[in-house]
């Protein structure tokens, strides 16, 4: 009779246990669908972009990845290669970059990550983003840039501006360089101006001379 109550006893007492575990199972709530916002245009293939001024082509963007985002107005690209044209039609300059960012508009192209631009005279430019804005017609940065001139002078320093067409630029402070044959040619700028001066003073005649 013992041995019955011992086994009904167990029996009692698994039953107990299983309702209790079966009591604390985590009940799966169905999960609500997840919303992903996705481009409005995908191009993975070569992609070209021009933008004109007053009718004349002004810059062509190429680049290999294209997002564009209807609903915030931007197109996202990856890389960036951009021609700089003059007012004849001809390729003065260009810029490259890893990415790029710019409103379908074309009213401003921001680039970023590895920045290289070529300006007409032959100057390199280099900073980890360059930002040109239609309504000024301006490129700029507040990064750090290295610019290698034509004459092979490096200066560096912090903010970038610049035309459109990267002809006529400025680094804005914390200016340093390395300048090649600055001797040499602060020498023959003395001599040019020395040379201008003698030949000013031999062809105007002296205050003080007398009239015949």
């Amino acid at each position: 009779m013992a041995r019955i109550l011992h086994i009904r006893l167990l029996l009692l007492i698994t039953a107990v246990s299983l309702l209790v575990f079966s009591g604390c199972e985590e009940i799966e709530e169905e999960k609500p669908w997840i919303q992903v916002e996705r481009p409005d245009m995908l191009f993975t293939d070569t992609t070209l972009m021009d933008s004109y001024d007053k009718g004349v082509q002004a810059w062509k963007l190429k680049t290999a990845y294209l997002e564009r985002w209807g609903n915030k107005d931007l197109v996202f690209v990856r890389p960036v290669f951009v021609d700089i044209y003059d007012s004849l039609g001809d390729r003065v300059a260009f810029l490259r970059a890893d990415s790029g960012r710019l409103d379908m508009s074309f009213s401003y192209v921001y680039a970023y990550g590895h920045v290289y631009a070529l300006t007409p005279k032959g100057a390199s430019v280099r900073s980890d983003s360059l930002l040109w804005n239609k309504r000024d017609n301006l490129v700029r940065t507040e990064s750090y840039v290295r610019v290698v001139s034509e004459d092979g002078d490096v200066l560096q320093g912090k903010g970038f501006i610049s035309d459109a067409h990267m002809d006529n630029w400025r680094i804005l402070s914390n200016v340093t360089g390395i300048f090649q044959d600055a001797a040499k040619r602060l020498k023959d700028e003395d001599k040019k101006e020395a040379d201008a001066i003698e030949t000013r003073d031999s062809v105007s005649p002296h205050p003080h001379a007398r009239r015949p």
